[in-house]
């Protein structure tokens, strides 16, 4: 038997606790748009009236006599069609309408054959509407009370039109059928009558279908009940074998819903899984394009699609999705289906907020206590499902199911599986995303000051400078910040860069781009013309200039500013942000000792003599031993082992002295030379291993890779080559290479470091975390190891935030097999911070500061001392 079970959408929720759920709706201003809700009122008033009808009629054509026999047998089917509604399978239509799949047909073939008319509509009215009122449907009592009527008047009219064709003294089998199979077919089209009425329009074709499915069962519950009275009245002892039948089909059919429900369950986990992965690629799109939106999170519409998928999954009336995306205590709110009433109620005070646990809870207005039933009133809510979404330290929201449409039957244990289900999914989404944006924002931020960094700046930057509005780019440094360093550590230095940084911000504003592009150094860009500039760039530097107070200490500080305007024409340098940060580079190293602004000139491009200078001697140099290799020990947080060492080059020149690498390596890599340079290293650091091998120490050594080695074709060969003239394992080199340089050219990178992996040399990934994609491409290459950027190294024994995010490079490179190095270790509490994650080595002034290879060798033997390792191999311990 099919019956429409319908959701009044506008119903009100009950106002006190003693008010019953099923209060009429208020009415309706007659100015309105047409109220399904009033449509389907009347549409049941008629199908009631209509119902009557049918029934006094059948009533004076049928005449009923009252016996005992009829009484028993009243009873009998009474009981009978209780048990058919019981078991009866609710199957959704529409948003607000469903029908319900019975066995109500068996009783009822077996019910126009042996009982009066009026016998058996009290019956199928008497359990019906005691079923309707125990599981609280009275909405659309009405409209189901007419309906059933309609169905035992409709079964008796075919059947006894039948007996009257064939002229038999009692209704045949095959009327008693054809009326027991007619009953389902009149439902059927009232359903879909319902769902016109109610405006939620089904096409043609899924309409049929249904009338076709609804047939077929009837047919199979007709055949069922009328072969059951067949053999049981003619066959002696045929009971056994009805009950048989009767519970192999009702298997069947519980069997066949529960497989449909779990298909269903299982797509609309799919779509919500892949609806959090398309927002989630979307989002990292975003951000690695605008460092501005990096904190993006789901937009609306991808939230309002999630939600509206849950509620037609649940065949609730309303899906309310409440979740935190900063951490904060605002509850962002998301509403699929009726709104929700108007008034604050999703606050701490809530007491569906404050539920333990992560599994949904089901709760009915009936069955609470007077504080939930307070928080359902206030939701509008008759009937609710809610289930917590928890991280693992703290709650990121709820997920809030109200009313289930098909109200013949609540929410079940299957639906709070399901959101049980998609609640760990849409945890855990949450939760990564929230990792992954706050390392996407570390990537383009400095951990210290929260401004942006130099990729950042990059990104902010490209947009303006491409414009032909007039801007201009600022370089400040502060000149003490190293004399600070030596002389109170690092922590001071750093509490007076974030002083800096706020000052900066505070003259230029918020909606200016400002960076932090290494110790006291910083950038902003302006969106003005030169003469404006230079004023600004004044007032920065009064500003920045101004004494610092650190502790009881008061620091007297200066602060060089140079400024590059776009409105200066230079044509041997490009308007692009390196080469106005290149210019006001130049400006801040113009500026003379009494510390005035200067903004950059094409006369100063003087400087950039020195740079062909240092590129033409570079070959020269090589040659004459000016070029030297140090090494920084690299050691074993768990056994405190020197493991390996890092080759880092050293030119001091016969004219300018100790030159950096920054300064000179840029220049060599652009005008071609760093093949050279690396070759020049690679042969020195194998050297140095080939040493300690022939000592009987297994000592790695890692090397430095330019972006020009990653697309020479060749390189991979010159490093076997390399490996074999100095006999030395290819596990023992170590290639440190930076994630903008393998992106720079991936087509031409990938291979290449494939082909180094297949040698056996171990591939690490320098400076991990300031990337723009670290983790959309960290597996996709070939690599062994990953380091941590040191600027994440450095505040970590102060900043929880930089502890935060060391951890989670360290839980995520574990994750992928992959060994973590810390770099930057300058203080033992980030050591035993590092220890304590499960850091594998770390490196940093701490232990050893580059050292040339003679001062490493008295570095090891004055700091280490000789012991057996794994496999009785000898290696070189840490004192103290």
């Amino acid at each position: 038997m099919t019956r429409a079970d319908t959701e009044l959408a506008y119903a009100p929720p009950p106002a006190a606790a003693e008010v019953n759920a099923s209060q009429p709706a208020p009415p309706v201003d007659s100015a309105a748009p047409a109220d399904p809700d009033r449509s389907f009122r009347r549409f049941s008033v008629a199908i009631a009236s209509i119902a009557l009808a049918c029934s006094v009629a059948m009533s004076v054509w049928l005449p009923f006599e009252l016996t005992t026999s009829a009484l028993w047998v009243g009873l009998a089917l009474l009981a009978a069609f209780a048990a058919a509604e019981l078991l009866a399978m609710n199957v959704d239509v529409r948003s607000g309408v469903a029908w319900t799949i019975s066995f109500t047909e068996i009783p009822l073939v077996i019910g126009v054959m042996v009982a009066d008319f009026e016998v058996v509509l009290l019956a199928h009215l008497v359990a019906g509407i005691a079923t309707l009122a125990h599981r609280r449907t009275e909405g659309a009592l009405l409209y189901n009370t007419g309906v059933m009527a309609l169905e035992i008047c409709c079964a008796f009219a075919v059947a006894h039109s039948v007996r009257l064709l064939l002229d038999a003294p009692e209704v045949p089998w095959t009327g008693a059928f054809l009326g027991a199979l007619v009953a389902p077919a009149v439902s059927t089209v009232f359903v879909l009558s319902t769902i016109w009425v109610l405006r939620k329009p089904i096409q043609l074709l899924s309409g049929l279908r249904l009338v076709g499915r609804v047939i077929v069962v009837g047919f199979v519950n007709s055949s069922v009940g009328i072969s059951g009275y067949l053999v049981v009245s003619g066959v002696e002892y045929g009971w056994p074998l009805i009950g048989a039948v009767a519970l192999a089909l009702t298997t069947l059919y519980w069997g066949y819903s529960d497989l449909l429900r779990e298909q269903r369950d299982l797509e609309a986990l799919a779509d919500v899984s892949l609806m959090v992965a398309k927002s989630g690629r979307r989002v990292a799109r975003t951000a690695t394009s605008d460092p501005d939106r990096i904190d993006e999170e789901f937009a609306d519409s991808d939230w309002d699609a999630l939600a509206a998928r849950i509620k037609d999954q649940l065949a609730a009336r309303r899906i309310v999705l409440r979740f935190r995306l900063d951490g904060s205590d605002a509850l962002h709110t998301v509403v699929a289906g009726t709104p929700l009433p108007d008034g604050e109620y999703a606050n701490s005070a809530d007491p569906l907020l404050r539920l333990h646990g992560t599994h949904a809870r089901h709760l009915r207005y009936a069955d609470v206590n007077d504080e939930t039933a307070a928080a359902l009133r206030a939701r509008g809510a008759d009937e609710l499902l809610i289930v917590p979404l928890r991280s693992s330290t703290e709650l990121l929201g709820v997920i809030e199911a109200h009313d289930r449409n098909s109200r013949l039957r609540g929410f079940g244990r299957s639906d709070r599986q399901l959101i049980d289900t998609m609640a760990a999914h849409l945890s855990t989404a949450l939760d990564n995303r929230r990792l992954m944006a706050t390392l996407r924002h570390d990537a383009y931020h400095d951990p210290l000051t929260g401004l942006l960094n130099r990729p950042g700046f990059a990104k902010a930057a490209r947009g303006p400078l491409t414009s032909s509005t007039p801007a201009a780019v600022i370089r400040v440094n502060l000149d003490v910040f190293s004399t600070v360093c030596d002389a109170l550590g690092y922590t001071w230095a750093d509490r007076m860069v974030v002083v800096a940084g706020r000052r900066l911000r505070a003259v230029l504003g918020d909606d200016v781009p400002v960076a932090r592009l290494e110790g006291a150094s910083f950038a902003a860009l302006l969106r003005c013309g030169q003469q404006e500039a230079h004023q600004i760039a004044e007032r920065v530097r009064a500003e920045l200039s101004a004494p610092y107070p650190v502790d009881r200490l008061t620091v007297e500080a200066s602060a060089t500013v140079g400024y590059a305007s776009t409105e200066v024409e230079d044509s041997a340098t490009s308007l692009d942000v390196d080469g106005m940060v290149q210019r006001a580079d130049v400006a801040l190293r113009a500026v003379d000792d009494e510390g005035e602004v200067r903004g950059y000139m094409p006369s100063m491009g003087q400087m950039f003599l020195r740079r062909f200078q240092l590129v033409t001697q570079f070959r020269q140099a090589l040659e004459d031993g000016q070029v030297s290799v140090h090494y920084q020990p690299k050691v074993s947080l768990e056994s405190r082992t020197v493991l390996g060492v890092e080759a880092l080059v050293r030119w001091t020149h016969p004219e300018f002295g100790k030159l950096h690498p920054d300064e000179f390596v840029p220049a060599i890599e652009a005008a071609g030379l760093i093949g050279a340079l690396t070759e020049f290293v690679l042969d020195a650091a194998l050297v140095r291993v080939r040493k300690w091998l022939d000592a009987g120490l297994r000592i790695s050594t890692a090397v430095n890779l330019s972006v020009r080695s990653l697309t020479d074709d060749g390189f991979p060969s010159l490093v076997a080559a390399a490996l074999d003239r100095h006999d030395v394992p290819p596990e023992l080199l170590t290639f440190e290479l930076t994630e903008s340089g393998v992106m720079a050219d991936p087509e031409r990178a990938l291979p290449i470091l494939r082909e180094l992996h297949t040698l056996g040399v171990v591939l690490a990934v320098d400076d991990f975390g300031t990337g723009y994609s670290s983790l959309a491409y960290l597996r996709q290459l070939p690599v062994d190891e990953v380091k941590i950027d040191k600027s994440f190294v450095f505040g970590m024994g102060t900043d929880l935030g930089d502890l935060a995010v060391v951890r989670s490079i360290v839980e995520l490179g574990h994750s992928l097999g992959l060994s973590v190095v810390a770099e930057g270790v300058e203080e033992d509490i980030a050591r035993d911070q590092l220890e304590a994650m499960g850091c594998d080595v770390a490196q940093g002034y701490l232990i050893s500061r580059p050292l040339s290879e003679k001062r490493l060798e008295a570095w090891l033997q004055a700091r280490t001392a000789r012991a057996t390792g794994r496999n009785d191999a000898p290696v070189l311990t840490l004192l103290g």
